[in-house]
């Protein structure tokens, strides 16, 4: 004879049931979208590995700051501190930068991942391989600044000493220049790639960049303006020309794709 569960028995299975529809990820509702709640827990989770993983990353190259510092400072010799606390901020710094820089693909591939069911298929697959290239050409900038232009600039600025004038970098102002010359060539690595993907949605052709090149140089020299560190015109021209450099590869670029 069978027995029946009782109404305590009953109210403790609903009760875990409750639980575990609680506990379990968030799904999509009837129309296959998912809430906005279900966005909002998805994008805390993303970035809460983001944080977690630069975080890590930057703990690893704290025990190495000295050494990425030596590299830093190479191109300007001896650097000097002016505060007690100056050479203990500055490898926080230096720290997290490093830290940020090495999980840039982490934090891409957590972007990716966050608007991926976004997009449509075809989209997938464009964006798929986007996001590796992005952050290639922008370690590329960062290394064309640092190995061919950034020496250079230094050399400039120091070449302005006198008997009585003689340079004497500080640690804290040292880095902040280096980080704000670094960074426009990273950004300006990513125009090929911009304007790749604007040819093969089919928005510009090469008959068109062309038409545009004067418009360019002037874009290019006005954000070369903007983003440089200083107010000095050798610095912009070193930021312009690459601009307009990599311009005219796009060009070359874009005809071989439309070609295909």
């Amino acid at each position: 004879m069978e027995t029946k569960p009782d109404k305590a028995e009953e109210e403790i299975a609903v009760a875990q049931s409750a639980a575990d529809s609680d506990n379990s990820p968030v799904k999509e509702n009837q129309d296959g979208e998912m809430p906005l709640s279900g966005h909002l827990q998805e994008f805390r989770s993303r970035l809460i590995i983001c944080l977690a993983a630069v975080a890590v990353a930057s703990g690893v190259s704290y025990n190495f700051v000295e050494e990425i510092i030596d590299v830093i400072s190479a191109p300007a010799g001896k650097l000097y501190f002016l505060n007690p606390a100056e050479v203990f901020f500055s490898y926080i710094q230096v720290a997290v930068c490093t830290g940020v820089l090495v999980t840039l693909p982490i934090i891409c591939y957590e972007l990716w991942g966050f608007v991926r069911p976004a997009l449509m298929p075809s989209e997938r697959a464009a964006v798929f391989w986007l996001i590796p290239t992005a952050v290639l050409l922008f370690y590329a900038g960062l290394a064309f600044s640092y190995y061919a232009v950034f020496p250079a600039a230094v050399l400039f600025f120091m070449g302005f000493a006198t008997a009585s004038l003689q340079p004497m970098f500080s640690l804290s102002s040292y880095l902040s220049f280096f980080i704000a010359f670094m960074l426009p060539f990273g950004v300006v690595f990513e125009l090929p790639l911009v304007l790749f993907f604007l040819a093969k949605m089919g928005l510009i052709t090469s008959a068109f960049l062309k038409s545009k090149r004067r418009v360019l140089i002037v874009v290019a020299f006005i954000f070369a303006a903007v983003v440089s560190p200083t107010t000095d015109v050798f610095t912009q021209v070193m930021i312009a020309v690459p601009m307009i450099v990599l311009y005219e590869a796009s060009i070359l670029l874009v005809r071989f794709i439309l070609r295909k």
